[in-house]
């Protein structure tokens, strides 16, 4: 008899050499085949399991232990406390990104008119988070994906947020005539040489999503160039860039003739995100 305890073991046995958290993963992707919370496998242990149930699990198991991401797998991932919905045509949501978050919304005021734009919009977790928590402002999200756009759109209708415009742009391309008070980014600003797109979920995700020339600074940089065309007096510069990235990010904010410059560091203490304001 197949029962749900006994499909966690295998599950488990099955994914031990692959991931770093096998009961957990089981227990998700056993939750996921049978429509139920995890605190349901755990009262019911003996409860009998059908064939195409646990085939389907099995299924999952086997994708997962080859390597692909788990949010792929169950189609969401949480991300300040919203789930949101991702696939293969987006970066899968991380908590470094919600530093991003907390000091864009240092920046934006509450009860005032605002316009934001967020470049490299993805799965929309950045622009649909500041449109929910700042409801007033105007938000637009920009990403060269069409699928992307769609997974963004989705998203959006799923949290009620109806302050955003998407356009199908890259970086400002499409943006012609628009200032705003705050551009924030999580561009691709991995070097096409690093050694870590050969590993973890990153093998996975879009490429183009990740990959930036120049050492990983050409996004950056073009990003940089053009916000000045685009921000108000005194608008605000966000972005996120690697953990070793921080002087470079810096010098070209200096040489764009960005002013107040600053880096902010993560949970783990790592330079994430790097701040400019633009004194036309």
């Amino acid at each position: 008899m197949l029962t749900i305890k006994n499909l966690l073991i295998k599950g488990i046995q099955t994914l031990l050499p692959e991931v770093d958290s096998p009961q957990l993963e089981a227990e998700i992707l056993l939750s996921l085949t049978l429509g139920k919370n995890r605190s349901y496998l755990k009262a019911w242990p003996e409860r009998e399991v059908s064939g195409e149930q646990a085939d389907c699990f099995d299924h999952l198991v086997g994708k997962r232990s080859e390597g692909i991401p788990i949010a792929y797998l169950t189609g969401q991932r949480e991300f300040w406390s919203r789930d949101f919905a991702v696939n293969p045509d987006v970066l899968i949501p991380r908590p470094e990104t919600e530093l991003l978050i907390e000091v864009a919304l240092t920046l934006i005021p509450q009860i005032q008119p605002f316009n934001v734009i967020d470049l490299g919009t993805g799965s929309g977790i950045i622009a649909i988070t500041l449109a929910a928590e700042r409801p007033l402002i105007e938000v637009t999200a920009v990403d060269a994906s069409c699928g992307a756009l769609k997974v963004a759109q989705s998203n959006a209708r799923t949290h009620q947020t109806e302050n955003i415009t998407f356009i199908q742009s890259h970086w400002f391309d499409q943006i012609k005539d628009r200032a705003f008070d705050l551009v924030v980014s999580n561009p691709p600003y991995i070097a096409p040489e690093d050694p870590h797109l050969l590993t973890g979920d990153v093998r996975f995700e879009p490429q183009n999503a990740l990959i930036a020339a120049n050492r990983g600074l050409g996004d950056i940089e073009q990003i940089a160039g053009n916000a000045r065309k685009h921000l108000q007096p005194q608008g605000h510069l966000l972005i996120e860039h690697g953990y070793n990235q921080h002087n470079e990010v810096q010098t070209i904010f200096r040489e764009f003739h960005f002013q107040n410059i600053q880096t902010f560091r993560d949970l783990s203490g790592h330079p994430r995100l790097t701040y400019g304001q633009w004194q036309s």
